[in-house]
């Protein structure tokens, strides 16, 4: 296993890709990061790609920066406005954030990569055409406001494998300016050094001590 601290910019696929010509081994990522977001990837390399469905379910924390005066078609900053608002004041952002704390429904961004009819949302968005998306059920376990200044709300957030926080950004009324992912499961991205490698038994010791396995 290695721990990379993603830039903004590169998909998730290039960086694995980055790697794999490195190492000349058989590498996957245990949870994919938008390109515009930054932080967090697990990549997994050689025999350790058999245990890709213990660490791909694990729990993720993340830092947001979002927008609530405007909402875009893809949910983050490098979408098209499509609405824009008065910043809410500080006593109704908090009400709607206490709604999403928990076990909830959230529509999927249209530009995801869940497949729809057997294609890709994204490519679906893409291409201007505009489909119902399917809500999925998450869990919010922390939801923290950290500040709010200028209609810009910066959370702190745990959620289950599987959230998107883009959908969350939506549910606020407006859109993701910044993703950060700072923790999947027992690891950080504190630890990332993508010189480092994690032994196997290493890895698979923290998901026991963890409580995965």
């Amino acid at each position: 296993m290695l721990l990379v601290d993603k830039p903004a910019g590169p998909s998730s696929f290039a960086i694995v890709g980055r790697t794999r010509s490195r190492t000349r081994a058989r590498t996957g990522h245990a949870g994919t990061l938008d390109p515009f977001a930054t932080g967090l990837l697990l990549l997994l390399s050689g025999r350790m790609t058999r245990e890709a469905p213990g660490f791909v379910g694990l729990d993720k924390r993340y830092l947001t920066e979002i927008d609530l005066r405007a909402t875009t078609d893809s949910g983050d900053v490098t979408g098209t406005v499509v609405a824009t608002y008065e910043a809410p004041p500080a006593e109704q952002l908090e009400a709607a954030l206490a709604d999403l704390r928990g076990e909830i429904e959230l529509r999927i961004p249209a530009a995801s990569a869940v497949k729809i009819n057997g294609e890709r949302a994204y490519n679906l968005h893409r291409r201007g055409v505009e489909v119902e998306m399917p809500l999925r059920r998450s869990t919010v376990s922390q939801l923290d406001l950290l500040a709010y200044d200028g209609g810009v709300a910066t959370l702190d957030l745990r959620v289950s494998s599987g959230t998107y926080v883009r959908a969350i950004a939506e549910a606020l009324g407006g859109h993701c300016v910044t993703l950060r992912r700072t923790e999947v499961g027992p690891f950080a991205v504190t630890e990332a050094d993508d010189e480092r490698i994690i032994a196997m038994d290493e890895a698979l010791a923290r998901l026991h001590a963890w409580g995965t396995l």
